[in-house]
Parts: C-alpha cells; sequence; structure tokens
C-alpha cells in the first residue's frame, strides 16, 4: 500500500469520516492549531483511490489574496486617478497576520494530492486557484502528468453530501475564476478613479459635508440610484382628489355588508353626486347572481439565496448582509445547505423524505412532519434550475435553545419553508355576490377556508376564516342602510423596502446573491441612505445629490444598464464563451472615456453641492483642511512688524 499524504482545504471539523473505512488519530493530533492562531489542521489515516493515505485537512478564512495597486499607487495625494486605469495591480495577502500562504505552504509540504473544498460558486472557485498558488511549490512532483489537484461539489455539511462529493470528485474550474478575476479589477479599477477623485474634489469645501470618503462603485451607485430614484417620484407626485360611493345593506338585524363600487372611483365630484343620487332614490339593492368558486393559495417554490434575503427583510426584520451571515454561520455549523444559490428546484435525487425526516421529533413542528410523512409528501412546484446548488434547507433538526435570537428565527423560517413547499397548496371557497341599486352595480367578496395545507405550518400566510358571506340568492333584496360619497386623495408610493430593492437588482441583474447584501449595507454605512420603520430605505442629502450629479453628468453611471452588461460579459467568462482579457480591456477602455468626460464635467455636479450644502465659510471655518493632518487651517493674525527688511511687513 502507498502511505501518500492528501492535503484538503475546507472547513476541517466537519469532515470527521471522509473517507469511509478512517482510522482516527488522537484528538491531540486530529485538532492541533499551527502557527497563523486561526486555522486549525486535523489529521488522520484513510483510504484515496484505493491507497492507504494519511489525511491533512485545515481551512481558510475566506479569500487568501486580495487584488491591489502597488504600494506607490496608494498615495491619494501623488497619483492621478485617471492612472489607475492602467497601473498595474498586484495580489497580496488578504489578511497579513494570518500569513496564510505560508501556513498553507508549510502544510503542504510533502504532500501528493490536493482536495479542493470551498464553497461552491465563483468566488469559491477563485480561492481554490488562490490556494493553489500557494501549495504547488511545497507538494511532491508526480511523473506522467497524474492528476493530484482535485475539486469537491457539495451542498451542505452532512455525512451523505460530504461522502458523495468525496466520491466524485472533479477539476477546479479555472474560467469561474477568472470571472471572479475581472470583476474584482474592474470594480478596483473603476471604483478606485471615481472615488478618490470625487472625494479629493469636494474636500474640504462644504462645511456641513462629511467629505472624507465619497465612494463609487459600479454596482453600489446603480443600487443607491434605484433608491433617489423612488424619492423622486415621492417628491414630484401630485396628490388628486377623488370620490368613492359606498354603500351599506342590511342582511339581518346584526349583519350588515358594505359593498364594493363596481366603478371604484370617480375624480369628478359633480359626477360622483349624480351615481349618489341615483342610489339614494332607490330603498333596495338587489342581487344579480352569487358565484362561489373553489381557489388555491399556493405553496412556495423551494427556497433560494434572494428570496431568503427579501422575507429576513420584510418578514423579520433584518437587514440582508445580517440574515446572509447568519445563514453562513447555520451553513458552516452544518444546520442548513449552502446559502448561496439561486435555483429553487430540487434536484430529481434529493432525498426529500430524508431531510423531513429529521425534522418528525422536533418540538414545535414535528406532529406537522410526521403527518406529511403518514399522508405522503406533495410533490413539490417546479421552480428554476439555475446549475448550480439545490435549494437552501435544514440539514439538522434544532431547538429554540442552540441559537440566539436572530439565529433561530432564521433557522426557523427556513425550516419552515421547507417543510411548506411539500405539503398541499391552502384552499378556500371565494364567493362574490354581485347587487344593483338602480343602473349602478355593486359587490361583495368573502373567502371561506376549505385547507389550510401549507399555511398550517407557515402560519403568518394563513387566510383568517371570518369572510364567510351570508347565504344569499339571485332576485333577494336587502334594505339599504347608507349611501355616501367619501372623499379621498391618491397617494405616491412609500420609500423603497430593502426587499423591494432586492427585487430590483436581481430583475436588472445588480450584484449577485453573494455581493447583493454588500452593496446595500454599503450605501447605508456611508450614509448615502438610512434605514427608516419598516426597513425602508429614505436617500440622504448626500445620496440625492450624487445620483443628480451622476444623471446631470453622464446617466450612465447610475443606470442599472452599463452594469448589467458586464455582468453579462463576466458570465460568458465563467462559461468559457468569451476571452478573459478581450472583456476586461473592452470594459476598462469604455469606463476610462467615462471618467475623462465626468471629470471634465464635475462643475455640473458642483453646482448642485453649492445649493444643497453650506461653503465652508458659513460654518465659521473660512478655511480648508490640511494635506496631511486634515484639521481645519486657522488663520493667525499678527501686527505687521516694523523691521524694513522683515518678510511679515
Amino acid at each position: 500500500m502507498l502511505n501518500r499524504g492528501c492535503k484538503t482545504i475546507g472547513n476541517a471539523s466537519k469532515w470527521k469520516d471522509i473517507a469511509g473505512s478512517s482510522e482516527r488519530v488522537n484528538d491531540r493530533e486530529q485538532n492541533e492549531r499551527r502557527f497563523n492562531g486561526a486555522c486549525s489542521v486535523h489529521e488522520w489515516t484513510g483510504v484515496f483511490r484505493e491507497q492507504s493515505v494519511r489525511f491533512k485537512m485545515t481551512s481558510v478564512c475566506g479569500h487568501v489574496m486580495s487584488l491591489d495597486f502597488p504600494g506607490k499607487y496608494n498615495n491619494w495625494d501623488r497619483v492621478d486617478p485617471a492612472e489607475l486605469f492602467r497601473c498595474p495591480t498586484e495580489k497580496k495577502e488578504a489578511t497579513a497576520k494570518l500569513r496564510m500562504p505560508e501556513f498553507l505552504g508549510k502544510e503542504a509540504r510533502g504532500s501528493d494530492y490536493l482536495v479542493l473544498w470551498l464553497d461552491c460558486d465563483k468566488e469559491g472557485e477563485n480561492i481554490c486557484f488562490e490556494v493553489i498558488s500557494c501549495v504547488m511549490h511545497s507538494m511532491n512532483r508526480t511523473p506522467g502528468g497524474e492528476q493530484i489537484i482535485f475539486r469537491a461539489k457539495f451542498s451542505a455539511i452532512t455525512d451523505r453530501d460530504i461522502k458523495a462529493a468525496m466520491n466524485s470528485l472533479v477539476e477546479p474550474n479555472e474560467n469561474e475564476s477568472r470571472s471572479v478575476d475581472a470583476r474584482q479589477e474592474l470594480d478596483l479599477r473603476i471604483g478606485c478613479a471615481f472615488t478618490r477623485f470625487q472625494t479629493k474634489f469636494f474636500q474640504g469645501k462644504y462645511g456641513n459635508l462629511d467629505s472624507s470618503l465619497i465612494s463609487f462603485g459600479p454596482c453600489q451607485t446603480p443600487t443607491l440610484g434605484f433608491c433617489v430614484e423612488r424619492h423622486d417620484f415621492i417628491q414630484s407626485f401630485k396628490p388628486e382628489t377623488y370620490w368613492v360611493l359606498q354603500v351599506k345593506v342590511a342582511v339581518t338585524e346584526d349583519r350588515q355588508l358594505a359593498l364594493e363600487w363596481e366603478r371604484v372611483r370617480s375624480f369628478d365630484k359633480d359626477v360622483a353626486n349624480v351615481f349618489l343620487n341615483v342610489v339614494k332614490e332607490n330603498k333596495r339593492a338587489k342581487v344579480i347572481k352569487v358565484e362561489m368558486k373553489e381557489k388555491t393559495k399556493p405553496r412556495p417554490a423551494a427556497l433560494n439565496t434572494v428570496e431568503l434575503m427579501r422575507i429576513a427583510s420584510s418578514g423579520l426584520g433584518m437587514g440582508p448582509h445580517h440574515a446572509m451571515t447568519l445563514a453562513e454561520r447555520l451553513y458552516t455549523q452544518g444546520y442548513i445547505s449552502y446559502p448561496r444559490t439561486e435555483t429553487t428546484h430540487y434536484p430529481e435525487n434529493f432525498d426529500l423524505k430524508g431531510a423531513l425526516r429529521i425534522q418528525e421529533g422536533h418540538s414545535d413542528w414535528g406532529s406537522t412532519v410526521r403527518e406529511i410523512l403518514r399522508d405522503g409528501i406533495q410533490k413539490p412546484k417546479k421552480g428554476h434550475d439555475a446549475g448550480d446548488h439545490p435549494p437552501i434547507t435544514p440539514m439538522r433538526c434544532a431547538n429554540r435553545g442552540q441559537f440566539d435570537h436572530d439565529s433561530w428565527r432564521l433557522y426557523e423560517y427556513i425550516t419552515k419553508h421547507f417543510i411548506g413547499t411539500l405539503m398541499p397548496d391552502c384552499t378556500y371557497l371565494s364567493t362574490t355576490i354581485s347587487l344593483s341599486i338602480g343602473s349602478e352595480n355593486f359587490s361583495v367578496t368573502g373567502k371561506q377556508l376549505i385547507d389550510p395545507g401549507f399555511t398550517k405550518v407557515m402560519d403568518w400566510l394563513a387566510l383568517q376564516d371570518d369572510e364567510k358571506l351570508p347565504d344569499l340568492k339571485g332576485g333577494e333584496e336587502l334594505p339599504i342602510l347608507e349611501a355616501k360619497l367619501t372623499e379621498r386623495q391618491t397617494s405616491p408610493p412609500d420609500y423603497l423596502t430593502e426587499a423591494e430593492l432586492i427585487s430590483l437588482m436581481e430583475k436588472h441583474g445588480i450584484g449577485t446573491d453573494a455581493s447583493i447584501p454588500v452593496h446595500i449595507n454599503n450605501i447605508s454605512q456611508r450614509n448615502y441612505v438610512q434605514v427608516s420603520a419598516g426597513r425602508r430605505l429614505v436617500p440622504t442629502n448626500l445620496g440625492i445629490v450624487l445620483v443628480h450629479g451622476y444623471q446631470k453628468i453622464d446617466p450612465d453611471l447610475v443606470l442599472p444598464t452599463m452594469r448589467s452588461a458586464v455582468e453579462e460579459q463576466l458570465n460568458l467568462i465563467a462559461l468559457g464563451k468569451a476571452d478573459f482579457n478581450s472583456v476586461l480591456q473592452h470594459t476598462i477602455e469604455i469606463f476610462q472615456l467615462k471618467f475623462q468626460y465626468f471629470v471634465k464635467n464635475i462643475q455640473g455636479m458642483d453646482e448642485l453641492f453649492e445649493v444643497t450644502f453650506s461653503p465652508l465659510s458659513a460654518t465659521g471655518r473660512p478655511l480648508s483642511r490640511c494635506g496631511k493632518c486634515r484639521r481645519y487651517i486657522k488663520l493667525v493674525e499678527t501686527k505687521a512688524c516694523a523691521a524694513p527688511l522683515c518678510d511679515l511687513r
């Protein structure tokens, strides 16, 4: 037997029996923390490719490397931002204090194989190649071109998924990694060039403007644009007065019905009064027909990342960035499957019953699960298969006491959503009674629950079973109790909620399921928007002026169409259908030209700043900031010296 070392990279504590017949070493050897103080190293013996091997496993802390400019280009005062479109870039350690490249290289010394267990998305693929670059010089070389680097594809940290991935290893996908490289370089060059220029231009010009950093981002700025667009619509909205004809009829002494007017509303008061007089000429409303129809409220499709973020914001009151942080923690702890996926369709080989049985002993929803298993699983709705990872599902049963408050609420929602996808639709009886009063038509609609279906577990979506209408028949007449006009006004929509913004970003291709929460978090942290009640995003003066300035100079900078086109090209790189260098150079050239035009016309944005913010002199600080310490310079006045040659005369 060959005793060859196999190094795997991933979340080390979760892969305990990765190689079937592995023989465990003692705990001290199994979980030893090496010199970087952050990543444990696990070792054991087992079988790999029908060979007896020594496994060594460790982890990384996100990206090993980050893209940056060489040191001299990071001096804001000495480097023209325009140079950033063409200057060199280099990979640097993402977290220098961890000394991750050195750590990985040392641990890989003498290894024959490398198995990569990074997150199964484009970012994870990119980290794979960062790890490869750190360990290749330390590994043993094998003659004959034998494959020594493998990629494990998995969606959950369970024994079943891990063993299945180990038995179907593939090669790392360089095209997906290169698409991430392209995105990193574009965002670095474009974001830094615009950010440095506009920050330096406005720094120290206005007293009530925090100009320490006025950032621009190819995704961040269109995201802010959506919020300001809604703000502008609200501000320009002109309300209109309209009138509604309201009628109440009596069914019995104790039961009344409020009728809905078929015309809905009238914007002309005189016309509305004509209709009111028609109604008042009659004492009774006549039942024309009664329609009864069974309807369904469909169960949800399987859960993907965007829907999870939407629900976390609108239903749980959590920001998308916070929700995804919690979801990633639940995933690494083995409670849920991989939380970054665009897919809403369960794979044909997905063990739905097995995942459901895990929950049958739960104190809150276990009885519902047992009922489903007894009566049979409802075939899930056919969703969208993006070809990436299975939908988000629970992997372990957990109770409230095992989590903090927010983690539990997120886990509870994910679990109930999964259970709900395997239950029948909610069914109810919809009854519509149509009535006439003179020449005017009215109606009233009610609902009566037949089967709660999935709403039994997703109870926040349940129908209220108190809308049953009285039994009436065509030809019956009901006395009119009240007929009046009510004056109302049209109103604008409210500010965008995070959930609505997420939907817009998804629709227009702004960001990815992993980066969407980051962009929303950025515009909030940089004081471009403020989160108000109901997690609505209200733009600040700075956010509004920035967007209006971009619109005045070059609308493309804030419209979603340009970033959407770039994302399409990046996806083509990932699919191997577009050349990395061609896409990169073409996009850089476009934004370089836009940057030059922006610089020439910055006065247009400055005019908007002048209207919104106070000049520095109005704040009692008549001079600008020091170029080194950034403190405001004070004018110290002294009497002129009498000496004939003194410079202070």
